[in-house]
């Protein structure tokens, strides 16, 4: 009998463990939702913006490294009017980001996808872009692109990261500082840089919905913490185009 009711006891403990156990992950899916935003995934419900500007460079020799026996993508050939180029201008949360918010998404046409080649070097990147990010903007296709181009023409790429002869080597905390010092109105708290083992991958700067520059303390919490990093110069071909297009 004290066996039976020590088995009873056992099982009604394990029982309770296992209501418990599933009540915390309830909980616990419950409050993740409750950080990401309760407007998730609704388009032009947002805070702000990012605007990620890739070191096409650093793109290029991590995928002739993956690969070296394949081409190199399309982006990768060709002469770049700046190794800065547009990856995308991501509509973000203060917590979190939305992403894919109208499947299927508004169809491209031709127009424009061309019409932002010269920011954006390959059509897939702009494709994509559209389809996860353009469409939480809340945006028409030819009102969300003219909205990268402005927020694009907002940003001054510091005069020693324009047409770099020669590979450059600097700490994560001097670009930022580079970028935060050619542009006037940007702080510390509204620019991140991405890095890869190595190499400048990334810049990322706060825009809001005005097309002003925005403090994003969760973004700028991501930037790269290691230590110095280099940028490899872009091709002889990138830096004459790089220079011809200079004012």
């Amino acid at each position: 009998m004290l066996a039976h009711r020590l088995t009873a006891s056992c099982v009604t403990a394990s029982r309770l463990t296992s209501h418990l156990l599933v009540l915390a992950a309830l909980l616990l899916l419950a409050g993740s939702a409750s950080a990401q935003d309760r407007r998730q995934n609704q388009p032009g419900k947002f805070d702000f913006y990012v605007l990620s500007l890739s070191w096409a460079p650093s793109f290029c020799d991590a995928a002739a490294e993956r690969a070296p026996d394949q081409p190199l993508p399309a982006e990768c050939s060709g002469p770049r009017a700046y190794p800065f180029v547009v990856h995308g201008l991501w509509p973000q949360y203060d917590s979190g980001f939305p992403e894919f918010c109208q499947q299927p998404a508004p169809r491209l046409d031709r127009n424009a996808v061309a019409s932002m080649l010269d920011l954006m070097p390959a059509p897939r990147l702009v494709f994509n872009e559209w389809e996860k990010h353009g469409t939480c903007s809340g945006l028409s296709p030819h009102a969300f692109f003219e909205t990268v181009r402005k927020a694009r023409a907002l940003v001054k790429i510091p005069d020693d990261y324009l047409a770099p002869a020669q590979e450059i080597t600097a700490a994560p905390a001097e670009v930022a500082d580079a970028f935060v010092k050619a542009n006037a109105g940007l702080t510390p708290a509204s620019v991140a840089v991405s890095c890869d083992a190595k190499r400048l991958t990334e810049v990322r700067i706060c825009i809001g919905k005005d097309l002003k520059f925005h403090d994003c303390g969760e973004v700028e919490q991501h930037t790269c913490r290691r230590a110095p990093i280099v940028m490899p110069p872009p091709q002889r071909a990138e830096r004459k185009a790089a220079a011809a297009a200079q004012p």
